[in-house]
């Protein structure tokens, strides 16, 4: 054998363990353009362009303020996790802190728990989805179809690369972003112009305060309204679930947290202020989105199509986020032995393909609940089973930083990203947590969801214990990943 055939023989065997290491370990594929956006994106749900009707008409221009406060309160939770994970860069997410500082039956439940808030999430995007087909068909049964259709295509592009993933959704979140920003300019200027509406109505800024005040529906209104706008919410962590896939995670997860509060004022309160200067709060309709009915109501046909299809990319937005955090999570479960390892398996591409294909089947089922209970109301249930879950884990992380700070005092003074207020804030958000269920509980339909959610519980308690004496330690340590160039 010739020295050619030696090294080409050796190059061989090089390229053969680093495709073997690549198949069975996460890729760092996600840049900070990506990272940023997927923030943005997680933090701009369907919650707000579907369910803002709802929460308009149930806490009239209180509303505002109930955006405000949550977006308050998880401001900290982010910090909280951003800290945490900063703390030991081999945490790959939040699911691996709570299994290292609470014990592995944390990580179980944590882990379990949301892979089952983004499969209920996903259940509510695709009743949304058939919703926002039901603009243009105007058969349900179509539309339903088509939503099934569109589930299918983000299933084939999460099956390809992570990159292609972050790529799009990176162009969705653009997209949203443009689509409220025009939205807010295109209202400032029918309240600038004294429009009026082919139904009489002028747009005013007066129309916040001019219809029964600030809390028009009283107190149990705006109890009411947090309901639809905590699951507006949902998904604003993602971000800790691309840890094990971002670049330079030291630089990029701070910058997307820190952005946090810009992006609900400007998204979430300055753009529901903008609907109800045009459209008075108690002549929204609750089983629309307001987006779309804004130009609607305006007699801008053309304009309330483009607005629709915005709020379909965004609920594919969601989706999206939905089947690829999910898969990540049933992927770090499989490692520990607290999951099938079927699930731990990935693609050449480095993508865990079976969760993906689980996700997204058990996604598609749910339409059989639109079927039967309409549309809105399906979406309302789903958002507060979801809504439910995601107390807990938001809980989770803050009791999870409580006990890092108790254990480890010295890594939060000299950690580079601290949490401010972290000695009182993690009890004053939790406190709201528990005010937040209280708050669920005074709406019909979001009572029988609070009342279903403690059975998820119970298996879990269950499966925990059939699994408990072979969970392991995660052998796909941050270490492994394999660095991908963009």
């Amino acid at each position: 054998m010739t020295r050619r055939d030696l090294n080409n023989e050796a190059i061989d065997v090089v390229e053969e363990a680093e495709a073997a290491q690549n198949s069975e370990h996460l890729r760092r594929s996600l840049s900070n353009r990506h990272i940023q956006l997927i923030a943005i994106g997680g933090a701009i749900g369907t919650g707000l362009f579907m369910g803002s009707g709802k929460s308009i008409h149930t806490a009239g221009p209180s509303i505002l303020l109930v955006y405000t406060i949550i977006g308050f309160m998880l401001y900290f939770v982010m910090r909280a996790m951003g800290e945490l994970l900063l703390f030991k860069l081999e945490y790959k997410s939040f699911q691996d802190f709570a299994a290292d500082l609470l014990g592995p039956w944390a990580g179980f439940l944590l882990g379990w728990t949301y892979w089952a808030t983004w499969t209920v999430i996903g259940m509510a995007d695709i009743i949304a989805i058939t919703g926002y087909w039901n603009h243009w068909v105007k058969n349900q049964t179509i539309s339903m179809i088509l939503a099934v259709t569109l589930m299918l295509v983000l299933l084939g592009i999460n099956m390809l690369t992570v990159k292609l993933f972050g790529e799009m959704e990176f162009w969705l979140s653009i997209i949203k972003l443009v689509a409220i920003g025009a939205l807010v300019v295109v209202a400032a200027c029918m309240v600038i112009t004294g429009f009026t509406s082919p139904d009489g109505t002028k747009a005013s800024v007066a129309h916040i305060w001019s219809h029964g005040g600030l809390f028009p529906t009283g107190f149990p209104g705006f109890l009411g309204g947090f309901q639809l706008a905590i699951f507006a919410f949902v998904g604003i962590e993602l971000v800790g679930t691309t840890a094990a896939e971002t670049k330079d995670p030291t630089v990029t997860l701070p910058r997307a947290i820190n952005s946090i509060p810009v992006r609900v004022l400007l998204f979430y309160v300055v753009a529901l202020a903008a609907i109800m200067c045009v459209i008075p709060w108690d002549e929204v309709n609750p089983n629309k989105s307001p987006f779309v009915n804004l130009f609607t109501l305006m007699g801008l046909t053309t304009a309330a199509s483009l607005m629709n299809f915005v709020v379909l990319s965004s609920a594919s937005s969601s989706c999206n986020s939905g089947i690829y955090s999910t898969s990540r999570m049933l992927y770090g479960l499989a490692h520990k032995k607290m999951a099938p390892q079927a699930f731990g398996r990935l693609t050449r591409h480095g993508v865990p393909w079976i969760g993906l294909i689980l996700t997204v089947a058990l996604i598609c089922a749910s339409l059989a609940l639109t079927a039967s209970s309409g549309i809105m109301r399906a979406f309302t249930i789903v958002t507060t089973i979801s809504s439910v879950l995601f107390i807990v884990v938001w809980a989770i992380i803050l009791v999870c930083y409580l006990v890092y700070l108790r254990r480890y005092p010295e890594a939060h003074q000299n950690s580079v990203y601290r949490m401010p207020g972290a000695r009182v804030m993690p009890w004053v958000v939790l406190a709201f947590f528990v005010f937040a269920l209280v708050a669920l509980g005074f709406d019909h339909d979001t009572l029988i969801a609070m009342a279903v959610t403690p059975i998820w519980f119970v298996i879990l308690g269950i499966a925990w214990f059939r699994v408990r004496g072979r969970v392991s330690a995660d052998d796909a340590s941050v270490d492994d990943i394999v660095p991908q160039q963009s």
